[in-house]
């Protein structure tokens, strides 16, 4: 049996529920219980900021990109000491995204990607993060209608978020009780715990400066605040059972992985499944002008933000040479910023174009910015290492496609069904190696 688990929701985003789910998390584990983090859909920066709360490694849980015997199989090995942890999790605390029924419009493997659907899935109460801010009684009927909306979860109760007041706390709490739900918790408003962010999100974990120092002072507002008995009470045991689910084969037994502040977006499942079926990382950073380690059999290039780093990158010579001298015997994959890194040239904000290192004729650019957001199934023009031929993704980004003359590698859709013109590349290299690269970050084989 998994460890008992909890969701922390919300009715929107920007209600504060990850400044919340840290703070639990942290304040747990001061506390000496074993805490394993899940993020449900496919933000790939939160979980970073949970393992640092937490000391262990947190996955993705998406409705939408897996099925529910791999979700079930990602819980087991989360909690069961498998996914980079010594010991077994006593506790699971889920983090949700944007509002709580938020998803796509159609169904993917096991739902529309939304909260509600993993809540359903798991048999896991929901915590409610209210935004308090700008209204009184009238969060009792919010709450009431969250946990009204569907019969199949169950709302464990509420924490009040940016609370003015003891006579505005007084008023939420009237409301909540009316609706019949508990309040477990009553939040002050304090900015030295909200976290920068920036166009993608929430600015990311390694680069945040004394991140500890603000998980503590979460934890102690949660602590302070919040009824962690009760809290942990509510808690229930995942109804997923372990099911047998066989990760995505690893593109090459050696495998290297450009990771820094440039390429860091990479989802820990997939990592975690390559490793299980035996590869072995070789990290190495684009950044610090290192090249792909010569004994590997592949390369991958995660997302990240290279449109930051774009001189840097530039003038990385030894990076680049090692790259397109890698790429002619083995296969390289990169994935939204990594992809953009394997093209012709990348323009800045401020309209520089930077030369990138040529494995496609791709040109992009910031200085128009244009957001793309939304899942995506892919459907493979050829095979490929390390991708199904069928794959279900995310992509997100603010990229503008100048030119993309490459071979397509995909035929992509989005959760609609609707063809996007982000197909991706490929394209063989003179000495037999191939070069494929995606806006969209891989999460899961499609069935």
């Amino acid at each position: 049996m998994t460890a008992p688990g909890l969701i922390i929701s919300a009715p929107a985003s920007g209600t504060g529920k990850t400044t919340v789910t840290l703070g639990l998390a942290r304040a747990f584990v001061r506390a000496g219980v074993a805490v394993q983090a899940f993020k449900s859909g496919p933000d790939y920066i939160d979980p970073a900021f949970h393992r640092a709360a937490t000391g262990r490694a947190s996955v993705n849980l998406d409705s939408w990109a897996m099925g529910a015997g791999q979700i079930g199989a990602l819980i087991a090995a989360g909690t069961g000491a498998e996914i980079g942890a010594d010991t077994p999790a006593e506790l699971v605390i889920a983090e949700g995204s944007m509002g709580l029924h938020d998803g796509v419009a159609a169904p993917g493997e096991s739902g529309t990607g939304s909260s509600a659907d993993l809540a359903a899935l798991t048999g896991w109460p929901v915590v409610v993060v209210i935004d308090a801010s700008g209204q009184a009684q009238t969060a009792g009927a919010v709450a009431l209608g969250l946990a009204a909306f569907r019969a199949d979860i169950r709302i464990a109760g509420v924490i009040l978020n940016r609370v003015a007041s003891p006579r505005h706390e007084a008023l939420l709490r009237a409301g909540i009780g009316a609706a019949g739900l508990a309040v477990l918790g009553a939040l002050p408003r304090l900015a030295a715990i909200e976290m920068p962010e920036r166009h993608l999100g929430l600015v990311q974990a390694e680069e945040q400066a004394g991140l500890d120092a603000i998980l503590d002072a979460a934890a102690d507002l949660v602590a302070g605040h919040c009824d962690l008995d009760a809290i942990r009470a509510a808690a229930r045991a995942c109804a997923l059972g372990a099911a047998a689910h066989r990760p995505l084969p690893p593109p090459a037994g050696r495998i290297a992985l450009a990771r820094d502040e440039a390429f860091s977006f990479v989802y820990p499942h997939l990592v975690a499944g390559w490793r299980a079926a035996g590869a072995t990382i070789l990290p190495f950073s684009p950044l610090a002008d290192e090249a792909p380690d010569p004994s590997a059999g592949a390369c991958w290039l995660p997302g990240g933000y290279p449109e930051l780093h774009a001189g840097r990158l530039a003038g990385a010579a030894r990076f680049r040479a090692g790259l397109r001298a890698f790429a002619e015997t083995r296969p390289v994959h990169g994935e939204c910023g990594g992809y953009m890194a394997m093209g012709a040239g990348l323009v800045a904000k401020d309209g520089t174009r930077h030369e990138m290192a040529g494995l496609f004729a791709l040109e992009t650019s910031f200085a128009g910015r244009r957001m793309h957001l939304g899942y995506r199934l892919a459907e493979l023009a050829t095979p490929a290492p390390g991708l199904p031929a069928r794959a279900r993704g995310h992509e997100f980004h603010y990229a503008t496609i100048l030119s993309q003359p490459d071979a397509p590698l995909a035929r992509v859709t989005d959760a609609t069904g609707a063809a996007v013109p982000e197909t991706g590349s490929t394209r063989i290299l003179p000495g037999g190696g191939r070069a494929t690269g995606s806006f969209f970050h891989l999460i899961a084989e499609a069935t």
